[in-house]
């Protein structure tokens, strides 16, 4: 039975960047292999199928389109490209701020590589720390990336 809009389903995948690297799972096996799971401080029950409902925007785009017309049991590769997963980067969504008050504003000394969350509940990361300013990027962490999925479907629901 082929997936459609609007069917729930099950899914095991892994992604990775066009280079190779893993930046997410839902396979515990995979995560442990390529030591994401002491990397990143992520407990082993985290890796789990993920489910949803096709169509209704719980996950990216690219997915939910390769997914329509596959069938329970069915393994394949997706690749996604940037404007089907998170988008551009958008150059806007770059910021800087005065150290002093982004001190003031975040409560800590700006540091390259620190997350911050601001009161619009935008999160961003410290990506460059100088004399004169503070640069926060807005943008999502995988935005601008192609991105590419080994996915399994486990279970289809009409």
């Amino acid at each position: 039975m082929e997936i459609e809009r609007g069917d729930g389903v099950t899914i095991h995948y892994v992604g990775r960047f066009e280079d190779g690297s893993l930046f997410d799972t839902s396979r515990q096996e995979v995560a442990r292999h390529e030591d994401l799971i002491t990397a990143q401080g992520v407990q082993p029950a985290d890796y789990a199928p993920l489910s949803f409902t096709v169509g209704r925007g719980d996950i990216i785009e690219g997915i939910e389109e390769a997914l329509v017309g596959m069938a329970e049991g069915e393994e394949g590769t997706i690749e996604v490209p940037p404007e089907k997963a998170y988008g551009e980067i958008e150059e806007e969504k770059i910021r800087e701020y005065d150290p002093e008050a982004f001190e003031e504003m975040v409560g800590s000394e700006p540091e390259v590589g620190l997350h911050v969350e601001a009161k619009n509940e935008l999160h961003g990361d410290v990506t460059a720390v100088r004399d004169e300013a503070v640069e926060v990027d807005f943008n999502h962490e995988l935005a601008g990336r192609t991105l590419v999925f080994d996915i399994e479907i486990i279970d289809v629901r009409k």
